[in-house]
C-alpha cells in the first residue's frame, strides 16, 4: 500500500492497524539537540486518546507511546526517531458481521473495490486509530516549532449547528470544555445538542480552526509546493474531514475586492504588516509573517446505531444497526489531530524554504 509517508525534509512513515498489535510512526529529519521524551509526547496523544469523556467512544486505551530510537540522554540524535503505541483493547468480535457488509459513510466498499481485501476489524487502515501516528509525529514537529517561536493552536469552532462566540473565546478554555470549544457557553450548548442526538442514536459534524503564529515570511512556493495547498492536502487526508478554507475561505467568493484585499501598513520597528488578515496568512502560496488561520470540517461519525440501509458482497439490499464502541462527534478527539498535521506541514517546509535563497546559505555555512 503506498500512500503512509508525508513531507520531504522532515518526513513522517506511519504504519498499524486498528486491531492489529500497534500503531506507528517513523520520524526522519528531526535535528539533533531537540528536548523530546515520552511524557512530551504523550501529552499530545492523551488529547486525542478514547474513552475521557461520554462523548467519545467508550474503548478504553492508555495509547502510551514508547520510543524505541533516536533519543539519547533526553535529546534527539538526529537519527530516525521510531515510536510505537500498542493496542491493548481490541473487540474484534464487534466487527466480525460487517465483513459481509458495506458499512454506509466508511471506506469499506472503496477498499473492496481497489484492493480486493480490507481488515474489516474496525477499518484497518482507514479507521480514526490511524492518527495516532500523526499526532506522535506531530508532537515532534510541534515542539522543534515551538523552539523556533512558532505555535500551533487548535479548537472546535462549532459543534453541530453551534458556533462559538469570538468575543466569549478565551484559548485559556478549551482545556476546560469537554469538547474542546474556547467558548464555554456555547461548549454547553452542544453539549446540550450531542445529549439529545445520542438518545436519538445518531452523531454530530463539526469545524475544527487552527491558528498559526509566528511563522515568518517567506515560507511556501508559487506554484505546485504553496503553503495553502499543502496545508489543505494534510488536513484532508485526515478521514473524517470533507472540507478545508484558508482565512475567509468560501466567504471570499461572496466579498468585493474593496473588502477582500489586505492592506500593507509600516510598523514602527520598520516592518511590513496588514491591517487585516482576510488572506489568513497566506499569499501567493507563501506565508506573510501575519497569523495563518486555516478550518477543517469534519462529518458526523459514520457508525450509529441507527438502522441504516446498504448492500452485502453478495448483491443484495439489507439493512442494519452497527454495534461496537464508536464516538458520537468526532470533532474534540480530531483537534490535535489537525494541529498536528498542520505542525507537520509547516515545519517540513520551513526546512525547504531554508535553502531557496543564496544569501542565506551562505549565511549558515560561512557566518
Amino acid at each position: 500500500m503506498a500512500g503512509s509517508v508525508f513531507g520531504k525534509h522532515f518526513q513522517v512513515s506511519t504504519w498499524g492497524e486498528s486491531h492489529g498489535k500497534g500503531i506507528g510512526v517513523v520520524v526522519d529529519g528531526c535535528p539533533a539537540g531537540l528536548s523530546l521524551s515520552e511524557q512530551i509526547v504523550q501529552k499530545y496523544l492523551d488529547r486525542r486518546k478514547p474513552g475521557q469523556t461520554r462523548y467519545s467512544t467508550p474503548r478504553k486505551e492508555a495509547d502510551e507511546v514508547e520510543i524505541l530510537s533516536g533519543i539519547f540522554e533526553g535529546k534527539t540524535t538526529g537519527t530516525p526517531i521510531s515510536m510505537v503505541v500498542y493496542n491493548t483493547s481490541q473487540r474484534s468480535k464487534d466487527y466480525s458481521e460487517i465483513a459481509e457488509y458495506f458499512r454506509p459513510g466508511h471506506a469499506d466498499y472503496t477498499f473492496d473495490q481497489k484492493y480486493g481485501f480490507r481488515d474489516y476489524r474496525g477499518g484497518g487502515r482507514s479507521s480514526g486509530r490511524e492518527t495516532i501516528s500523526r499526532v506522535a509525529a506531530g508532537a515532534v514537529a510541534s515542539e522543534v516549532l515551538k523552539s523556533l517561536g512558532v505555535t500551533v493552536a487548535a479548537y472546535s469552532k462549532e459543534i453541530g449547528c453551534i458556533k462559538i462566540d469570538e468575543t466569549k473565546a478565551e484559548l485559556g478554555n478549551i482545556m476546560k470544555s469537554p469538547l474542546y470549544m474556547p467558548d464555554l457557553e456555547a461548549s454547553r450548548k452542544a453539549e446540550l445538542l450531542l445529549e439529545q442526538k445520542m438518545k436519538e442514536q445518531d452523531s454530530v459534524g463539526g469545524v475544527i480552526e487552527c491558528i498559526i503564529k509566528g511563522l515568518p515570511a517567506g515560507v511556501g512556493d508559487p506554484v505546485f509546493e504553496k503553503l495553502d495547498a499543502n496545508l489543505a492536502k494534510a488536513v484532508m487526508s485526515i478521514g473524517a474531514v470533507k472540507g478545508f478554507e484558508i482565512g475567509d475561505g468560501f466567504a471570499a467568493a461572496k466579498s468585493f475586492g474593496s473588502e477582500n484585499n489586505d492592506a500593507f501598513v509600516m510598523k514602527e520597528n520598520g516592518s511590513v504588516a496588514k491591517m487585516t488578515n482576510h488572506a489568513g496568512g497566506i499569499l501567493g502560496g507563501i506565508s506573510d509573517g501575519s497569523d495563518i488561520v486555516l478550518r477543517a470540517a469534519v462529518k458526523p461519525t459514520p457508525s450509529i446505531a441507527r438502522t441504516q440501509k446498504t448492500v452485502n458482497r453478495q448483491g443484495q439490499d439489507i439493512e442494519i444497526n452497527i454495534r461496537g464502541r464508536h464516538d458520537p462527534i468526532i470533532v474534540p478527539r480530531a483537534v490535535v489531530v489537525v494541529e498536528s498535521m498542520a505542525a507537520l506541514t509547516v515545519l517540513d517546509m520551513l526546512f525547504v524554504s531554508m535553502t531557496s535563497n543564496l544569501d542565506a546559505v551562505k549565511r549558515f555555512f560561512y557566518r
